[in-house]
């Protein structure tokens, strides 16, 4: 872990309109993408393309029944030692493992589909209903770092060990109600696009990778980057960072200073 900040700018002159993110409120860390607007000169953070295609790529798919997710399969349950899959894990068991998570996310969708035509015709007044959904944070990437690989620990991630954070009460979309679940966590109706926002951008762009992220994969702050249709736009690479500078206060100071000194040169400051 050098400290090195590593850049590749695009730049011109500016025309400073609107900003646009990935359509959802970040939390505190997870600022990966800086766009300015004229009449609100802030940055706007973006982290992953988008919750509901990070909740396909994090979601567990060894979970066989919704209600009781003590009962999985072992050839997925990928943090138990006894899954026969093991990594460095070969392409065909990545492909399954990917399409398992993908059917279950529809599943829950098709639950919540169901639940919201049930409600409406018993017509009681209930419109809406709290659930909860077990073991969201399962990735092949925290397993294996051969997996677009980065700095990133081993077995580990943002929240901890893989298998704590799983099961943990503050997993991704762990508590939502039905109407939440389709806006934000179902690929088939959540409006939230990174890649398909970031093409109405125009305005002056700072891309920021961490290398050692343990969250955002590492592909996806080059691909809203890429997918921008600024003019102006730059990509930059904090060496040896983490998904929040846990215990990395040089880093999370260069992050700062990148930050602050892209504002000033966009003459928001």
């Amino acid at each position: 872990m050098d400290g090195r900040v590593d850049d590749e700018p695009d730049r011109e002159e500016p025309d400073v309109e609107v900003g646009e993110g990935d359509g959802q409120e970040a939390a505190p860390g997870e600022g990966h993408v800086v766009a300015v607007e004229e009449r609100q000169p802030a940055p706007q953070p973006v982290a992953h393309l988008s919750r509901a295609r990070i909740l396909s790529e994090w979601i567990d798919p060894s979970v066989t029944d919704e209600a009781d997710p003590d009962k999985r399969d072992l050839e997925l349950d990928i943090y138990n030692p006894k899954c026969p899959n093991q990594p460095p894990y070969s392409q065909d068991f990545v492909k399954a493992f990917r399409s398992a998570q993908l059917r279950r996310v529809r599943s829950r969708t098709a639950w919540v589909r169901e639940t919201l035509e049930k409600l409406k015709k018993l017509n009681t007044g209930e419109l809406e209903r709290g659930f909860v959904t077990y073991r969201t944070l399962c990735d092949v990437r925290f397993m294996d770092p051969a997996i677009e690989p980065n700095d990133r620990k081993p077995r580990w991630t943002f929240l901890g060990a893989p298998e704590t954070a799983n099961t943990g009460p503050v997993g991704i979309a762990r508590f939502s109600t039905l109407r939440a679940w389709l806006s934000q966590w179902s690929l088939d109706d959540s409006n939230a696009d990174g890649p398909k926002c970031a093409r109405s951008i125009s305005v002056p762009l700072l891309a920021i990778e961490n290398s050692a992220d343990d969250a955002v994969p590492q592909p996806h702050a080059r691909i809203i980057h890429d997918a921008a249709a600024s003019s102006d736009k730059t990509f930059k690479v904090i060496k040896g960072a983490t998904h929040y500078y846990q215990g990395q206060p040089e880093l999370l100071k260069q992050a700062v200073d990148l930050c602050v000194g892209w504002m000033d040169k966009q003459r928001l400051l």
